[in-house]
């Protein structure tokens, strides 16, 4: 298709995170650096700022790998899904969309990535009485302890086959994990892949591992 490009010679390209469908930064293509885009599979945009190329990871190591490019029913943007080695943003936080302007306290849905920036920034700006914040001041071993009480507590709601009790139980082993991922610097992604990797559905792969 004959994609749009603005008087300038650039399109925006939406990044997109392949796994999460979080989106990760803004940025511009022209010509040039869409046609590497697709020869070289990760991302290059044109600068806006330089009036240059740059590609993403080039200095930090935090390349993108490009999914696929969509255009919108105009031509004049893009959608790009990759998957990411790295934090999108300069400031390292895994998306450049980390500041909120406004929320729907009515409308707001809870999302896993979500909870997890949140417990993100509770370790790097820690809150005074926020349970979280404690968690990470004590350190790892609390945060182990506090995920093995959760298991136990999983296994006795679960055994009681008390679903309203069990399904309690195993939200507060979701939390109290993603701290210890947010801790150790596992993202979501990290565990998407691992499970994309498996084939978890169909094979024990834990099991065959340990034979």
């Amino acid at each position: 298709m004959e994609l749009k490009f603005d008087e300038k010679g650039l399109i925006p390209a939406i990044v997109q995170d392949h796994y999460s469908k979080q989106v990760l930064t803004l940025a511009y293509m022209n010509a040039e650096s869409l046609a590497l885009t697709i020869a070289e599979g990760r991302t290059v945009f044109f600068s806006r700022s330089r009036q240059c190329l740059w590609r993403k990871g080039e200095e930090s190591g935090n390349v993108q790998h490009v999914v696929s490019i969509t255009a919108d029913c105009d031509a004049d943007a893009l959608v790009v899904e990759v998957v990411k080695d790295g934090p999108a943003c300069h400031t390292g936080a895994e998306s450049c969309f980390f500041q909120p302007v406004y929320v729907s306290e009515e409308l707001r849905q809870f999302s896993y990535e979500g909870l997890y920036q949140l417990l993100r920034g509770r370790l790097t700006d820690p809150q005074e009485g926020s349970y979280t914040s404690y968690l990470f001041e004590k350190g790892l071993d609390k945060i182990l302890k506090k995920v093995g009480e959760e298991c136990t507590e999983v296994i006795i709601a679960g055994r009681k086959e008390d679903k309203e009790e069990t399904i309690y139980e195993i939200a507060d082993l979701a939390y109290h994990v993603m701290v210890l991922m947010v801790q150790q610097g596992i993202t979501l992604e990290d565990i998407a892949r691992e499970l994309e990797k498996r084939h978890v559905i169909d094979h024990k792969v834990k099991q065959e591992r340990m034979q």
